[in-house]
């Protein structure tokens, strides 16, 4: 069972700028509840231990909120002095984690996916970077992941499709292995790592089906603030 996690939380937010001024996007209000705090729940319900939050833009609201606990989570902060991007992001904060397989959680996301079940396909696979997919129908908001049993064999841009398997913003990564690309400091997940190194690196994709949000435009926020009544 992964016992360490990393939740990016350093975005602007955007796009929901015209609902939710002036906060950190994980920090957006969910029924009185920072987005952020749903998310620590799940990490919590999974056994998930010890959590880093990478933090940016107004870093200082999630760490005055949340301190150094949270029931019975510990958390670190990561802190991007400028911004690094998702993969800098990330590099900053598996610095501060000591597991072999660090789960990753995009912080404006929540899949619910059976983490435990998850590393161990992660490990059946020897896998060194692992994404939990999700089945989505006609949209466009989303690039697809193509895959040859669960390896990774190509990325496509986002486009109107009907149907088909997208990054749902889980992860398991081996965090020896990712250190040891000694990428740049400042770097994009998507573009830099993923489709940079799938050709020649064992990464996989494994579909799970559970509930799945991503609050990244209003609609959506709007969508969550319905689904997630009687949470926490």
């Amino acid at each position: 069972m992964p016992k360490e996690a990393v939740i990016l939380a350093g975005g602007f937010g955007t796009r929901l700028q015209s609902v939710v001024a002036d906060v950190p996007k994980p920090m957006a209000p969910v029924n009185g509840k920072p987005f952020l705090e749903y998310l620590l729940n799940y990490a919590l319900h999974q056994g998930i231990q010890h959590v880093v939050i990478s933090t940016g833009y107004k870093h200082e609201v999630i760490e005055n909120y949340f301190g150094a606990t949270y029931k019975t989570l510990a958390i670190s902060y990561a802190q991007e002095l400028t911004p690094l991007g998702t993969g800098g992001g990330i590099q900053l904060a598996l610095k501060k984690c000591k597991e072999k397989n660090v789960v990753v959680l995009n912080g404006d996301s929540f899949f619910k996916v059976d983490l435990k079940a998850l590393e161990a396909k992660h490990n059946a696979a020897k896998s060194e970077f692992s994404i939990a997919a999700k089945k989505m129908f006609n949209f466009n908001r989303y690039g697809i992941i193509q895959t040859q049993g669960s390896k990774i064999s190509a990325f496509e841009e986002k486009r109107e499709v009907a149907e088909g398997i997208i990054n749902a913003g889980v992860y398991i990564i081996d965090r020896e292995k990712f250190l040891a690309l000694n990428l740049h400091e400042k770097f994009s997940m998507e573009k830099d790592y993923m489709e940079k190194f799938f050709p020649t690196h064992n990464f996989n994709a494994f579909e799970f089906d559970g509930y799945f949000i991503d609050i990244g435009i209003p609609e959506d926020y709007e969508k969550a603030q319905r689904d997630f009544v009687g949470r926490l």
